[in-house]
């Protein structure tokens, strides 16, 4: 690899950490810059690569929130279990499924998303928590499992649906949603690189000079986050969602 293609690698991913840290979409940005920079490896290697400046990243940011929010460790726990459990499956599958089987899915569902808290001003900006505890135990939990696999088999907008189903279903405000996020993210990327590890498809090199990057980036979004609030995250959370769109309805009219 050149010294030029490294440097590339490494700016994207402490930007990728930057805003992964604030509202998640941090795939928005690492993954395509490794599909250029390193795209002579079989995609199986890229993805799992990819995960491990990734889970660097958000452990590093998950510890700032901690430090400041106060999530409630029982449901974080529960959300962030089966996500474990559904990511290894979807990493197990991420070969054997064409990745424009998604796209369409993914991108209407996005739009969805961005329309609903667009057309909600004030939708997470304070806490208004919904249903029962133990309801709300039953539904992070199928969440989880359900987002797990899906980030295991392609990932893209994994933290930006995490976050806006503990803000649209659950009731939390931006900041608690994204500190939660990160911690079902730490276990969402465990369980595929421990997957591709024993496949052989992760570049531990590479992998590890990007994650000092991207460290840098979530601490610096981390704590941007905490001081500008569920407000900022919210405006950075509906932002990274528009990208998330136009990148992958660019990404699926290439295809065709």
């Amino acid at each position: 690899m050149s010294a030029t293609t490294a440097i590339f690698l490494a700016l994207a991913s402490g930007f990728a950490g930057f805003v992964d840290a604030i509202a998640g979409g941090g795939g928005l940005v690492q993954l395509p810059a490794l599909l250029i920079g390193i795209s002579d490896k079989p995609l199986p290697m890229i993805l799992g690569t990819n995960k491990v400046p990734s889970i660097f990243g958000t452990s590093t940011a998950a510890v700032n929130y901690f430090r400041k929010v106060k999530p409630d460790l029982r449901l974080t726990l529960f959300m962030a279990a089966p996500a474990l459990l559904g990511s290894v499956a979807g990493a197990r599958l991420a070969s054997s499924i064409a990745k424009d089987f998604f796209r369409p899915f993914i991108l209407v569902m996005l739009v969805l998303v961005a329309l609903y808290t667009w057309k909600r001003p004030h939708l997470g900006l304070e806490e208004k928590l919904k249903f029962t505890h133990t309801v709300r135990l039953l539904l992070v939990s199928l969440f989880g499992l359900t987002i797990g696999f899906y980030d295991g088999i392609f990932g893209p907008g994994t933290g930006t649906f995490l976050i806006f189903l503990l803000v649209g279903v659950i009731g939390y405000g931006f900041l608690k949603a994204s500190a939660t996020a990160k911690v079902v993210n730490i276990s969402t990327n465990l369980g595929a690189i421990a997957t591709f590890h024993l496949t052989g498809h992760i570049w531990w090199k590479l992998g590890l000079f990007l994650a000092i990057a991207n460290v840098t980036g979530a601490i610096l979004g981390s704590r941007l986050a905490i001081r500008g609030g569920s407000t900022l995250v919210r405006k950075v959370f509906l932002l990274v969602t528009v990208l998330l769109i136009a990148k992958l309805g660019y990404d699926w009219l290439v295809s065709k």
